[in-house]
């Protein structure tokens, strides 16, 4: 089976309706400052494909039970998507200061977080329509719970739109295994 069409039949099954990306779709470009055990770090999407795929997840508020849960999810799957050829990067409207603790805790030091700048959330369509309090205090912008595979060509190959952050681990290494089978 082509590529596109074993991440295809993949997507088909997966994707709920509602993803904000299609697949096929080419992944805005961005460049990001962020976190990786707790380090300050630049982010450019462009760098991190010519690595391999980058399973790319936005997620509303660091702190929050289901943010935390997912980001130990992803943190316990990275040697999977690793050896898949994959890297995971986490994405919110939280500031870098607050990404670099919740990088060392619910992310252990596996996988970099990054701030998701307004022109971010608008190309990736994950903004959640509305401000949110932090565990913390701080008003931001949420983004929606949504996950992404993107193909080292910069091309979405599949898309996870849900707000439950269980499904999103699981799917998104599915997706970079048939991509990697292709």
């Amino acid at each position: 089976m082509r590529p596109f069409l074993a991440v295809a039949a993949v997507a088909l099954v997966a994707v709920p309706a509602a993803a904000a990306l299609a697949p096929g779709s080419r992944a805005p470009t961005f460049h990001t400052r962020g976190a990786l055990a707790g380090k300050v770090v630049d982010v450019n999407l462009a760098s991190l494909l010519r690595k391999g795929p980058v399973v790319l997840y936005f997620f509303p508020a660091a702190g929050t039970k289901g943010c935390n849960a997912e980001a130990k999810a992803f943190a316990d799957a990275v040697p999977q998507f690793a050896a898949a050829g994959a890297t995971v990067l986490g994405m919110s409207g939280d500031s870098v200061e607050v990404l670099r603790e919740f990088s060392t805790q619910e992310c252990a030091g596996k996988f970099t977080v990054a701030s998701a700048g307004p022109r971010v959330v608008k190309g990736y369509d994950v903004a959640f329509g509305r401000q949110i309090k932090t565990p913390s205090g701080a008003m931001i912008n949420a983004t929606r719970r949504v996950s992404y595979v993107i193909d080292r060509g910069g091309h979405i190959v599949y898309a996870h739109d849900d707000p439950r952050p269980d499904a999103h681990v699981t799917s998104t290494l599915d997706a970079v295994r048939a991509l990697r089978r292709g």
